[in-house]
């Protein structure tokens, strides 16, 4: 078990990114701090291409040559003479990337998964535009002394994300920390799966919320993409625009500090106390519970829980499978006896892909009831983190910072097989893993009592 000290609230998050110390100043003009690389060099657009507000999903499902000519023709519209002003839509001045609000937005050619992004900017009254994250809007740059979209929030200030839904955390900024016209704003993102923090001159703007998929609001945003620096209609300047990608352990533990009042281990690292059950079917090692190969049965607490939240970190070999046992009864077949099986299952094996399995057997899926959404699991050998929260009959899950699944089981009338789960509306039980001879891992696992 990792001694990990547990607060709510980012001062944590602060302290685990090493580079955070260095992210405030940047080293020279446009020379990153370290660990970070430069989006923009400077002196031209190497590295950036056209885009527009599009689906990178749909983008990137376009066949070849439709996909190359519809960059060109965004990429050829940056470089369009504003008539007006004799110069391009996008162009390089004294180490400012400057844009007049016309031409298609500046968009990175590569895509990028887990990130931090600084990157400072400078606008004028009555501009408005925005940071799309992986190609999906958007961290919102607006004039907050424009009286007429105060009804659209801009009062509010800069910095939130505009197109989650009304009332969703993270539509509207904390605090509001736009400096004056003519002077530079700095910007902090923080972006963990679905998971987004913003700061905005050094103050925390959007705390840990989830940015909606403008596109698709059913579907999570996508787990790469580019990042976008929008036009609209008024002339903004851009500097110092560098970025961190965060490796997967790293992800892990932004994910697992967050508001964590209320969580206490249920596994201590060494041995199974706490625990029953199929005890002889798993093992210790490095610190993980590990299913022994070739054996299986339900491991399970010797405590039961009503409602909870609880947070862990699994490891899947190749072709794994195992699951999470919810409001289990002690006996049987954790999907059927209990309120369900949550499966834990390599999605990428060539068994599991395609249509060789029912949607409600892939990762996440409440077993035989609800599918969850799936491409977001890490690579065989890394650890995955995910969060699960039982409320009643609703459970929600969250891997690696994406919303994978959200569903309510008590109104489920379709079964896998047409074979009914009588355990489905139990109210109580024991948490555990639901074994398949696989040696699946997992660590660090915590509860929260709802209840």
């Amino acid at each position: 078990m990792n001694s990990l000290r547990f607060f709510c609230g980012h001062a944590l998050i602060l302290a685990l990114c090493p580079a955070f110390h260095a992210t405030t100043v940047a080293v020279g003009p446009n020379e990153p701090p370290p660990g970070f690389t430069a989006l923009f060099n400077g002196r031209d657009l190497t590295g950036w291409r056209g885009g527009d507000t599009y689906d990178h999903r749909k983008l990137l499902a376009l066949p070849e040559a439709e996909r190359t000519a519809l960059i060109r023709k965004w990429t050829a519209s940056m470089t369009e003479v504003n008539p007006q002003t004799g110069k391009p839509h996008w162009y390089v001045e004294n180490g400012e990337l400057v844009n007049d609000g016309q031409g298609a937005y500046a968009t990175t050619e590569r895509d990028f998964g887990d990130f931090e992004l600084l990157v400072e900017y400078k606008t004028v009254p009555r501009a408005d535009s925005g940071i799309y994250l992986r190609g999906v809007p958007q961290v919102q740059i607006w004039d907050y002394t424009e009286q007429a979209k105060f009804g659209l929030g801009a009062d509010k200030g800069s910095g939130g994300l505009w197109n989650n839904s009304p009332g969703a955390p993270g539509k509207d900024p904390l605090v509001r920390a736009d400096r004056p016209f003519g002077e530079w704003n700095r910007f902090r993102i923080l972006m963990v799966g679905s998971r987004v923090s913003v700061w905005l001159n050094d103050l925390l703007v959007v705390d840990h919320a989830v940015l909606e998929n403008y596109y698709d609001r059913k579907l999570p945003v996508p787990k790469t993409g580019p990042i976008q620096l929008q036009t609209h209609g008024g002339e903004i300047r851009w500097r110092n625009v560098f970025l961190r990608e965060i490796p997967p352990d790293e992800a892990n533990r932004l994910l697992a500090t967050r508001c964590t009042d209320g969580f206490r281990p249920l596994f201590n690292g060494r041995d199974f106390t706490g625990w029953t059950g199929a005890v002889d079917s798993y093992e210790i090692r490095e610190g993980a519970i590990q299913c022994k190969p070739g054996q299986g049965g339900t491991l399970f607490t010797q405590d039961e829980f009503g409602d909870f939240v609880v947070r862990l970190e699994f490891k899947l070999p190749r072709g794994g499978n195992n699951g999470l046992a919810i409001r289990y009864p002690g006996q049987g077949d954790a999907a059927y006896s209990g309120m369900c099986e949550l499966q834990v299952l390599d999605d990428e094996y060539e068994k599991a892909t395609g249509d060789q399995i029912d949607p409600r057997q892939a990762h996440g899926s409440v077993y035989g009831l609800i599918p969850a959404h799936r491409g977001y699991q890490r690579p065989i050998g890394q650890w995955n983190f995910q969060e699960v929260t039982v409320k009643g009959s609703r459970i929600k899950v969250e891997l690696n910072g994406f919303v994978i699944l959200d569903g309510d089981v008590a109104g489920v009338t379709e079964f896998l097989g047409n074979r009914p789960h009588p355990g489905k509306d139990r109210t109580r039980g024991h948490f555990g893993f639901a074994g398949h001879n696989d040696p699946v891992a997992f660590r660090n696992v915590w509860l929260k009592r709802l209840d």
